[in-house]
C-alpha cells in the first residue's frame, strides 16, 4: 500500500475533480524513439484500469508532423470497443474523417491564442484557424460526437512574450461558440502563476463562460503547476489535464517541458479531500513500467518518492 497524505480539506474547494489524462497523446508525442503500438495499447488500458475517467488516446495528425502517432488507427483498432469513448485529437477535417471511420465518439481540436504559434503549429493565422475548425466541429456535432477545444499559449508565448488575458478570452469564446462543450486552457511553456490563473478564469466568467466549461492544462517548467492547480480549484475549475509520469511537452515549442504529472496532481487532491477516483498505486506502477520502456526515470516527484 502506497503511503498517502493526511487529508486536510480546504473550505470552499470543489468536492470532486475530473482528471483528463493526456499521457498517451501529449505525453508521448515528443518522444524521439518510436514507442511500439502494443506498449501504447497497454498504457491506455492500464490508465483506464487505474480509474482515470478520461484518457486521451492519440491524435489523427499527419504522420509527417508527429511520427510518434502514425499508428493512431492501429492503436484505436486494437483497443476496439474499449476505445470508442476515448478522446482523440483531430487537427482538421481529414483527422475527423479518420475518427468517424472508426466510430469514435469524442474528439478534440487544438487552437492557438497567439499569431506566431498559430502560424507555426497550424500554418494559419488566429482568425483563419476558426474557418478551419468550424466544419470540423459542425460535422462532429452533427454526427453526435462530443468536441473539446484546446487553446495553447494562454499564459505566455516563447516568441511573443506575455499574452493579454482579453486575447485569450476572445479566442476561447469563439471556439466554444463553434460548438465545443469544454475549453482547455493551456500553459504551453509553463510560465503561469497562481494570480494569473485566477484572473484568466475570472475574465472568462465576465464573458459569460463559467468554470464548469473550463479545464486547465499546466506544464511544470518553472515548478508552478500544483500552485496553479490550487488557484484553479479556488476559482471553481473542476477539470485538470495531466500526464502520467509527467511526460510530454510540445513538439512546436522547444521551451515547453513536461506536463503536470498525474501522480503529483492525485497526491494534492487526495490531501485536500477532493474525490478523483484514481488508484495511486496502480498509476505509479504504470508510470514506473513506462519509464522502463522509455529508458529513463519518471520526472514525477511522486513517482520518484513512491516508485
Amino acid at each position: 500500500m502506497t503511503g498517502l497524505p493526511m487529508v486536510v480539506p480546504e473550505p470552499g474547494l470543489p468536492e470532486r475533480v475530473t482528471i483528463w489524462e493526456v499521457g498517451p497523446r501529449d505525453g508521448l508525442q515528443n518522444e524521439q524513439a518510436l514507442v511500439p503500438v502494443e506498449v501504447k495499447e497497454e498504457l491506455v488500458r492500464r490508465l483506464v484500469a487505474a480509474g482515470l475517467p478520461v484518457v486521451e488516446a492519440t491524435s489523427f495528425v499527419h504522420p509527417r508532423w508527429v511520427p510518434q502517432l502514425a499508428d493512431a488507427e492501429e492503436l484505436m483498432t486494437r483497443l476496439g470497443p474499449d476505445g470508442v469513448a476515448l478522446p482523440v485529437l483531430v487537427p482538421n477535417e481529414r483527422g475527423l474523417d479518420r475518427a468517424l471511420a472508426l466510430g469514435l465518439r469524442h474528439v478534440a481540436i487544438f487552437g492557438s491564442a497567439t499569431e506566431t504559434f498559430a502560424q507555426r503549429n497550424l500554418n494559419r493565422s488566429v482568425e483563419e484557424q476558426f474557418a478551419m475548425f468550424e466544419p470540423v466541429v459542425t460535422r462532429a456535432r452533427a454526427a453526435g460526437l462530443d468536441v473539446r477545444a484546446y487553446v495553447s499559449m494562454c499564459f505566455g508565448d516563447p516568441w511573443e512574450g506575455a499574452v493579454p488575458i482579453d486575447q485569450v478570452v476572445r479566442v476561447g469564446v469563439r471556439l466554444l461558440d463553434l460548438g465545443a462543450s469544454q475549453l482547455s486552457l493551456g500553459d504551453t511553456i509553463g510560465v503561469a502563476t497562481a494570480g494569473h490563473v485566477g484572473a484568466l478564469v475570472a475574465a472568462f466568467g465576465a464573458a459569460g463562460i463559467g468554470p464548469d466549461r473550463l479545464a486547465l492544462h499546466f506544464h511544470d517548467t518553472y515548478g508552478q503547476a500544483l500552485a496553479n492547480v490550487q488557484a484553479g480549484l479556488r476559482a471553481g475549475v473542476t477539470t485538470y489535464d495531466a500526464s502520467a509520469g509527467g511526460l510530454g511537452g510540445c513538439p512546436y515549442a522547444a521551451s515547453a517541458t513536461g506536463n503536470l504529472a498525474t501522480e503529483d496532481l492525485v497526491w494534492l487532491l487526495t490531501g485536500l479531500g477532493i474525490e478523483h477516483g484514481v488508484d495511486l498505486d496502480a498509476l505509479v506502477a504504470t508510470s514506473t513500467w513506462l519509464a522502463g520502456h522509455l529508458g529513463r526515470p519518471s520526472p514525477s516527484a511522486v513517482v520518484r518518492a513512491l516508485g
